[in-house]
């Protein structure tokens, strides 16, 4: 699930895009008619301390799941189902490097797109995540 565990974030922005068609009438205004859905996309982005809070664990199973295509729930911290999502995009700016190469800030932002198919698995959560 994409759920907050170790860090939470900032901002959470969401588009949803539909498609309508122009109906040529004769002797009025053209006619619209909805043809459909193209996107449902979720943007969220936040800020973690991984030397205070850790949280780089969580993040990195994020990049996991995106990588092993995952098809996993978006549920609020309250409980809110927000439907099944893929992760498009995960991206990072890491700084104030230690001497190891370990940040200590570290800015994310994880694209999300929502699936409509089929194929969740509680278990496939937890270990893509946690595992």
């Amino acid at each position: 699930m994409f759920h907050s565990l170790r860090f939470g974030f900032h901002g959470l922005g969401r588009d949803l895009s539909t498609r309508w068609a122009d109906i040529q009438t004769v002797g009025g205004l053209n006619r619209l008619q909805w043809t459909g859905g193209d996107d449902d996309t979720v943007h969220i982005e936040g800020v973690i301390f991984p030397e205070e809070f850790g949280g780089l664990a969580t993040l990195e199973g994020v990049r996991s799941a995106a990588l092993a295509g995952s098809t996993l729930p978006l549920i609020s911290l309250g409980g809110q189902v927000f439907g099944m999502h893929v992760i498009e995009m995960v991206s990072e700016d890491r700084s104030f490097i230690d001497r190891l190469g370990r940040p200590r800030k570290d800015v994310f932002r994880i694209g999300l797109k929502r699936y409509t198919g089929t194929g969740f698995s509680p278990v496939s959560v937890v270990q893509t995540l946690f595992g």
